[in-house]
């Protein structure tokens, strides 16, 4: 299952989130017949970021965007390119031609690395370089779908490396090679293998610990935290195509007494030649401000200030001691077959209600549409749903492919928060629309 986020992130399959769709040029090209195959992109939009408060001015920029990505098969490619926005009016006084915050720091640099991979989640050692976008650390409990890009004046370059010896398999993460930032690392051990030699169906019964810890020092200075969490699953149902298990796990706040926490569920993958399924149901208790999930989507913006009325940096916030019910879905299907890189469907939603009342859902669906000449791609986020100071942030993104697919039609727009230097976060929006032309040889 693990060897699917390579894919998804090496495609981009949610243009929103990414900034860049898959493309039909690319998907279109004989990977049979060529070990080596490119594509070159341009896309030229007008761009309006539209503070709602605290800033003088609105302001608008034309972005262009290049785009190069060199693709050698399954364990080795590069994506090279970054948005340059262009001052069309708005700003500050003596504000220059191009947008400051892009470029103001050196993790900002690392944009310009779209994608870098260097084996796969099948190789005995696998490097990603790039954004990245609905990310999880193995087994979830720490980070759960996290975003690297969340905050629009810090545009990181994050990575993993995976590795397999023997029965341990190891995942370690940062979230800004060039800074910092996020950094952790996962350890799992097939107890099967170990006790009885490599079986013919590996990782059935696992034991794994995890630590991250997060520096706070790239992206706006914050203070500094870190957890842990150990984990076994046991795998209870294997049939062709279809997988069961059962997971439990317990985790907390090192150095700090009483922040615990522990989780109990199950989950089921399935796979046919046309859909790929994946479901997951968790009974999650906190305590002492301990949360699973506690570096998630919304991370980049609640360590400097977190969803509800104390508004406080995630850190050092309260969080009531309780029980929730989290549950996860992804699925993707396509008409034509699911093998292939293109996806008619593509589909991402995760909830978790507490007991004491507050909700947090984060969702994302793309789809292929007239022949795959329209892509369409949707992403809803909302934390604490349910109390006051909720956090909600939204986007849409659509593309029409004309003239034989080599030409393309865009426009994009959503709601933003921007981080200022006393932790508070300023709402925003944005808006364009443009054209785009790509060439896949």
């Amino acid at each position: 299952m693990e060897c699917r986020r390579w894919v998804v992130l090496w495609l981009g399959l949610l243009p929103v989130l990414a900034g860049a769709a898959s493309s039909p040029g690319l998907e279109a090209a004989p990977v049979a017949e060529r070990s080596v195959y490119s594509l070159t992109r341009l896309e030229v939009t007008t761009l309006a970021l539209l503070p709602r408060t605290g800033a003088s001015a609105d302001e608008g920029f034309a972005q262009v965007e290049p785009t190069l990505i060199l693709d050698g098969g399954p364990e080795l490619g590069i994506s090279l390119g970054a948005p340059i926005r262009l001052r069309l009016w708005g700003g500050e006084r003596g504000a220059g031609h191009l947008r400051r915050e892009d470029w103001d720091s050196l993790s900002d640099w690392g944009q310009l690395l779209r994608a870098l991979k260097l084996g796969s989640d099948q190789s005995p050692v696998g490097v990603w370089l790039g954004a990245l976008e609905d990310y999880s650390l193995l087994s979830a409990h720490l980070v759960r779908r996290y975003s690297n890009r969340t905050n629009p004046d810090y545009h990181p370059a994050g990575g993993f490396l995976t590795g397999t010896l023997g029965p341990l398999y190891t995942e370690a993460f940062v979230s800004d090679v060039l800074g910092a930032r996020l950094m952790g690392a996962e350890l799992s051990l097939d107890v099967q293998h170990l006790l009885f030699g490599r079986g013919r169906e590996p990782g059935r019964y696992t034991l794994a610990v995890s630590a991250v810890h997060d520096w706070g020092r790239a992206g706006g200075r914050t203070s500094g935290v870190t957890l842990a969490h150990l984990d076994g699953t046991a795998v209870v149902l294997t049939r062709p195509g279809l997988e069961a298990h059962l997971l439990m796990g317990w985790g907390g706040r090192p150095g700090e007494g009483g922040a615990w926490g522990a989780v109990v569920g199950a989950g089921a993958d399935a796979e046919t030649p046309t859909m790929d399924l994946s479901l997951r149901l968790e009974v999650r208790r906190q305590h002492g401000g301990f949360r699973q999930g506690f570096f998630g989507p919304d991370y980049e913006l609640a360590r400097f200030r977190t969803a509800g009325p104390d508004g406080a940096p995630l850190a050092t916030a309260s969080f009531p001691d309780g029980y929730s019910l989290q549950g996860e879905v992804r699925a993707g299907w396509d008409a034509v077959s699911y093998g292939g890189l293109q996806r008619h469907l593509k589909l991402s939603l995760s909830a978790e209600a507490f007991t004491w009342g507050r909700v947090d859902v984060d969702g994302r669906v793309a789809v292929q549409l007239l022949g795959r000449d329209l892509e369409v791609a949707l992403k809803g986020l909302g934390v604490g749903l349910g109390h006051p100071g909720a956090r909600y942030l939204g986007a849409a993104e659509a593309r029409w492919r004309i003239l034989a697919g080599k030409l393309y039609v865009m426009g994009t727009g959503g709601t933003l928060l921007f981080p200022d230097g006393d932790g508070a976060l300023r709402p925003g929006a944005f808006a364009s629309v443009g054209l785009g032309v790509d060439n896949a040889r």
